[in-house]
């Protein structure tokens, strides 16, 4: 068992020194592991697989914040569960989304599939950054710290360029609002 525990330890700072077969040793060692606790959590030999992944990925990411305090089992499994819940706030999100539309779409003022059209055109129409900061937040349901990361921006700013576009999208899908013309990115 300690032998084990130093190998490893061993695996761990190699792969923080930029080594990828070590790290590939650790995802081969837990990876039975991390699909089980995926599937357990989903019910879905298909989600769990993808999130078994994206574990991996954030573990990857984050290999530099591990001190070794712990064992690196449970620090990686701490991080599975924090991805189902994410995971699982996501597609509530989604859901709630998809059956809002829904809502849109049966609305009687239009006919069907109407204002999911002029929403989609209306979003083409938005200036880049803020379309990326709405289709990060609301349609892939990362949270505007996640969004800020993949964008290379602030918190601030992504929360901003989500409410100047809810604010545009709205004026512009008011019934009697034309469709708005391409913007100048």
């Amino acid at each position: 068992m300690v032998e084990e525990r130093e190998e490893e330890r061993d695996w761990v700072r190699r792969s923080q020194s930029g080594d990828p077969e070590a790290f590939e040793e650790l995802v081969r060692r837990y990876q039975r592991m991390i699909h089980a606790l995926m599937f357990r959590m989903t019910g879905s030999s298909a989600d769990a697989e993808d999130l078994a992944q994206e574990v991996f990925l954030r573990a990857y990411r984050q290999l530099n914040s591990f001190r070794g305090d712990a064992k690196f089992s449970s620090w990686l499994y701490r991080i599975g569960v924090n991805t189902c819940l994410n995971w699982k706030k996501s597609a509530q999100r989604r859901e709630k989304l998809h059956q809002d539309w829904a809502d849109c779409d049966q609305a009687p003022s239009e006919p069907p599939g109407e204002l999911a059209v002029r929403v989609r055109e209306a979003l083409i129409q938005l200036p880049a950054k803020q379309r990326a900061a709405v289709v990060l937040t609301v349609y892939d349901g990362l949270n505007h710290a996640e969004a800020a990361h993949v964008l290379g921006c602030s918190e601030t700013t992504v929360s901003w360029r989500v409410f100047m576009a809810r604010k545009q999208l709205k004026k512009w899908l008011q019934p009697s609002t034309p469709t708005p013309e391409p913007s100048k990115d």
